[in-house]
C-alpha cells in the first residue's frame, strides 16, 4: 500500500477555482483516483488518471471543469478545479490501484481527505 497526502481544500466562492494535491512515494506505479462524498450522500468518482498520464476520466458533472493531471518526478496528482458549484461541497479524497476505475472497490490506498467548499 501507499501512503497518500491530499491538499489544497478550502473555501471559495462559487465560479472560483481550487487545485487539489495528492502526494505519495511511489504514486508512479499507481492509477490515481479522486472522489468526492457530501455530507449525507455517498462516495462518488470525480476523475481518475493512469499511471503515465495517458488515460483520463471524468464524471459527467465536471467534464469541462476540472482537469486532472500528474506529474510522475514530483510524485504528484492533481485535480484542477474551476468554475466550482456549490454542489462541488464535499470532501475529496485521493486513491491509489493497479488500473484505472471507477469503482471505489478497486482502490488499495486512500488518503485522509480534504475539505472543499463553495459558497454561493
Amino acid at each position: 500500500q501507499v501512503q497518500l497526502v491530499e491538499s489544497g481544500g478550502g473555501l471559495v466562492q462559487a465560479v472560483g477555482s481550487l487545485r487539489l494535491s495528492c502526494a505519495a512515494s511511489g504514486l508512479s506505479i499507481y492509477a490515481v483516483g479522486w472522489f468526492r462524498q457530501a455530507p449525507g450522500k455517498e462516495r462518488e468518482f470525480v476523475a481518475g488518471i493512469s499511471q503515465s498520464g495517458g488515460v483520463t476520466d471524468y464524471v459527467d458533472s465536471v467534464k469541462g471543469r476540472f482537469t486532472i493531471s500528474r506529474d510522475n518526478a514530483k510524485r504528484t496528482v492533481y485535480l484542477q478545479m474551476n468554475s466550482l458549484k456549490v454542489e462541488d461541497t464535499a470532501v475529496y479524497y485521493c486513491a491509489a490501484a493497479l488500473r484505472i476505475s471507477r469503482q471505489a472497490a478497486a482502490f488499495r490506498s486512500w488518503g485522509q481527505g480534504t475539505q472543499v467548499t463553495v459558497s454561493s
